[in-house]
């Protein structure tokens, strides 16, 4: 079988990194799992940028709400995105894959700085480009980032990897009778204030036509089968 998607921003969030541990930082066993997932698709002919969250070592948001300044949170939270970033890369280059981290804050040590053109040059010539630091603003976060990333590097869409299923009308963790939708309008997510991504992000998606497609990362395959084309997840899109 053919990709249906030649070209993907793949969203994780830091907790992704964590595995099933409680503590924070990153599981080298969870990473390297999701590098050889990130790795079957790369052989299948796909060009993959990616956007981490930074949750799993510090949350900004949350540094603020208990009284720290919103826009050094948000920086710190930027940092622990990029240190994802480094350690993702890490694992895929063991898979024998060129990857780049490109980062929207300059630290010439470490990473390149975001030059789109860059990127997508990268991209045609098959190595992974993992975006770190967000936007490089306070007040954005990650899910705005992704967004804004796929449509720079014209993508064909954002592929959300979460806990769950898919997107649900309620928690289904808290709440085991919740229902899980198949497909969503930009709208409907909107006006239903569904915990996809956060409202920017879903703008700049639907005022870019690009789709987001949103699956459980922690199924084995099932990034494969997203590529693929099967019906696995919600995918949010125009109509």
């Amino acid at each position: 079988m053919e990709p249906v998607y030649k070209r993907i921003l793949l969203k994780l969030s830091g907790e992704a990194l964590m595995g099933d541990s409680k503590r924070l930082g990153i599981d080298p066993q969870t990473v390297d799992q999701i590098s050889q997932e990130i790795s079957d698709i790369f052989n299948m002919g796909v060009q993959i940028g990616i956007i981490i969250g930074g949750g799993n070592i510090f949350r900004g948001l949350s540094a603020s709400a208990r009284g720290m300044d919103r826009v050094t949170a948000d920086y710190m939270g930027m940092l622990a995105t990029v240190i994802n970033s480094l350690a993702l890369q890490d694992y895929i280059e063991r898979q024998k894959i060129e990857t780049r981290v490109m980062t929207a804050i300059k630290m010439e040590e470490l990473a390149e700085l975001f030059i789109r053109r860059k990127a997508i040059t990268h991209l045609k010539h098959n190595k992974i480009v993992i975006f770190g630091a967000g936007t490089g603003n306070p007040y954005f976060t990650t899910d705005t980032a992704a967004a804004l990333r796929a449509i720079e590097i014209e993508a064909d869409v954002i592929l959300k990897g979460t806990k769950v299923d898919g997107v649900y009308d309620k928690d289904p963790i808290e709440y085991p009778d919740a229902v899980m939708f198949e497909k969503l309008t930009y709208m409907d997510v909107v006006k239903k204030q569904l915990k996809v991504m956060d409202t920017t992000a879903v703008t700049l998606c639907m005022d870019n036509n690009l789709p987001i497609q949103v699956f459980n990362l922690k199924i084995k395959g099932n990034l494969k089968k997203v590529v693929l084309g099967e019906k696995i997840g919600t995918k949010v899109y125009g109509g």
